[in-house]
């Protein structure tokens, strides 16, 4: 069906509807589908006119801006002509207000360690920190590179360089020092903010280390700040290197927020590509900062006594967006979390819910079907009742581990949120708001306000209901990337040029009857067989719902018959990797979704190569399954041993 005109075959059906209660709703800030409707159709009537709105309303200004949107398609600059800055609307609008006392941090390290930073606390510790910027020679506009642990100054760094108006660059504190030279250069980065260690399953991970391989590579890098954490021995380079604790006790803790350009770049974050080279997306100041708060406020549902917590590590956008400038913009409590799921048991997570009486939890698919390979028992152990509100975010969350989501964590009383977005859309584009809109398993269900999504085949044409295509957005939204640094020339070539005056997100989608959205896998990831282009998540999602099956990943291979082969890499949570489990699993796909989408080829694997941010790096699987050396950007990968084993297997 889809080959000429680019739709994509739909074979999975899930029906399963999930009302909010009546009680959820009565206290929800967009409490009825009438409402969000309401809502929604008044944004998409001038979207620009809404957002103004909003971003008067919302944001401190310095000066007021004279022009909501300048739109010359692929550049956009909202809110032109206004001054703000990030820092202050996220810590300093709070402290005329009882907010000041209110924790906005609540922080619990890997070995059980805590602090709380209230917003007080917290504007302190950035003035101080923004004046050791502005000693060491930082200035608007510089970039500042960080390379942290999960702690409250990672986040204040952040902040400190929003209050002086330079621009971030946030590298996941597992990247090799390969990876961060990388990013360096490219960004031209002229300090580096690192930490002598951090913990990570007991173990201590050695930053500066890393970082002093980086820094023989990075000849922009003038000095480095090292915070104390672990208490290791570390080397100290005289001029270069600085203690975080010796200049903060110098520091005074009087600075001004520097008023900044609307469309100041706030930061710059790293994402890997399909080539050799990561492109580094770039926010900028005001559009972002209205885009994350009023997303998080709207998603989430913000009550002013939740305590939310956010599992993702700062180094992605999902820790930009939702741990640190839209919970904090909007005045709000967030935990934050140094270690992993796992240690020193596998009922961390539920420990630390039940501790603090965590109220919103918002965390990956991929954590989820970890979760639930590990076992109910860790679960059971601990009171979940505090929780009233679920989030997914990262990849597509297969039907099955969402029900388990919705079922084990939430007691069945919990409203999910299955949140759609990118790096590239600075926030959450597509999810249910959890007092309005019904759920479904698996779907992201309807777009926010202000937010006008399309489907389109390969030739720009909308699809009908039930088929898939190509997910792009059709206006421009505040949140959105303002380009790749340094490379307007791939920007335009990536984003704008398949279809004329439309963002292409590189996912394809499909709409149900019902006007829900479906996700339905990368534009790469769709294979195509004897003519049928059929989504990875369908198959995968057919997969994890077989008792046995704890993850899947479904690829296409060269098939001279078909063009395509479908072929899957499974692992297990019970049962016996062998050939009638293989027969047993594939006559269950073909069951579940029809024989077109049965595997033809079933291989069982202890572990999938993912991103540090769970991920999974279906482009490596597919050269795997098609026997070839894998070439392009594998900075993200988490773990090389698993990408090793799986080709010795094949071997």
């Amino acid at each position: 069906m889809g080959t000429d005109s680019g739709q994509i075959d739909t074979v999975m059906q899930e029906t399963r509807l999930f009302p909010p209660s009546a009680e959820f709703a009565a206290q929800s800030r967009i409490g009825s589908l009438a409402a969000y409707q309401k809502l929604y159709d008044q944004a998409k009537s001038n979207p620009v006119a809404f957002w103004e709105e909003l971003a008067r309303k919302e944001l401190h200004w310095f000066k007021p801006f004279e022009r909501g949107l300048v739109w010359e398609e692929p550049l956009a600059q909202w809110f032109v002509g206004g001054q703000t800055n990030a820092c202050y609307n996220c810590v300093d609008v709070h402290l005329a207000s009882e907010k000041r006392n209110k924790a906005a941090f609540i922080w619990e390290g890997e070995p059980g360690d805590t602090r709380t930073l209230t917003y007080q606390q917290l504007h302190r510790e950035v003035c101080k920190f923004a004046n050791v910027l502005k000693g060491l020679g930082v200035k608007q506009g510089d970039r500042v590179s960080i390379y942290m642990p999960m702690v409250p100054e990672l986040a204040i760094a952040m902040l400190a360089c929003a209050r002086v108006g330079a621009i971030h660059s946030v590298v996941f504190g597992g990247f090799s020092a390969e990876a961060v030279a990388d990013r360096n250069n490219d960004a031209q980065a002229i300090l580096q903010i690192t930490a002598d260690g951090g913990y990570r399953r007991g173990k201590n991970l050695p930053l500066k280390e890393t970082v002093d391989a980086a820094l023989a590579k990075s000849p922009s890098v003038k000095n480095c700040i090292v915070l104390r954490r672990t208490g290791s021995t570390v080397t100290m380079q005289e001029g270069r290197d600085h203690w975080w604790h010796e200049l903060m006790d110098r520091a005074s803790a009087d600075c001004p927020a520097e008023p900044v350009d609307s469309e100041n770049s706030l930061f710059i974050l790293y994402t890997s590509g399909s080539t050799g080279k990561p492109k580094g997306i770039r926010h900028t100041t005001a559009g972002y900062t209205l885009f994350a708060k009023k997303t998080f406020e709207w998603v989430f549902d913000y009550r002013d006594d939740d305590l939310f917590w956010c599992t993702a590590d700062c180094g992605w956008v999902t820790g930009h967006s939702y741990i640190v400038y839209g919970p904090l913009a909007a005045g709000a409590t967030v935990l934050m979390y140094e270690g992993a799921p796992n240690w020193p048991a596998e009922d961390r997570f539920w420990d630390i819910v039940e501790k603090y009486r965590v109220t919103v939890l918002y965390t990956a698919p991929t954590a989820i079907r970890a979760f639930i390979k590990w076992g109910d028992h860790h679960v059971d152990k601990h009171d979940l009742s505090s929780l009233r509100l679920l989030g997914s975010v990262g990849e597509g969350i297969n039907p099955e581990a969402w029900m388990w989501y919705h079922r084990k964590i939430g007691g069945g009383r919990c409203p999910i949120v299955d949140t759609w977005w990118q790096t590239e859309t600075g926030g959450i584009m597509m999810s249910p708001l959890p007092g309005a809109i019904a759920t479904k398993p698996g779907s992201c269900t309807k777009p926010l306000p202000g937010v006008i999504p399309e489907i389109l085949d390969d030739d720009g044409k909308p699809v009908p209901a039930n088929h898939g295509g190509c997910l792009v957005m059709s206006h421009p939204w505040p949140g959105m990337l303002r380009g790749i640094w340094g490379d307007d020339k791939r920007y335009q070539e990536q984003y704008w040029s398949k279809f004329p005056h439309r963002y292409l997100a590189g996912d394809n989608a499909r709409i149900d009857d019902d006007g829900y959205y479906w996700i339905m896998g990368r534009i790469d990831d769709v294979i195509n067989v004897s003519g049928h282009r059929l989504s990875t998540i369908e198959v995968e999602s057919a997969l994890v719902s077989h008792p046995c099956v704890a993850e899947a990943a479904a690829v296409g291979r060269p098939d001279e018959l078909k063009g395509q082969a479908v072929s899957v890499f499974v692992t297990l949570k019970s049962g016996t990797a062998d050939d009638s489990l293989r027969e047993e699993l594939r006559k269950h796909v073909r069951k579940e979704i029809g024989a077109l989408a049965q595997p033809d080829d079933i291989r069982f694997t202890g572990a999938l190569p993912k991103t540090r941010s769970g991920k999974i790096m279906r482009r490596l699987l597919r050269d795997i399954a098609a026997g070839k050396e894998s070439v392009g950007d594998t900075t993200t990968l988490e773990d090389y041993t698993v990408l090793a084993k799986l080709r010795s297997d094949e071997e």
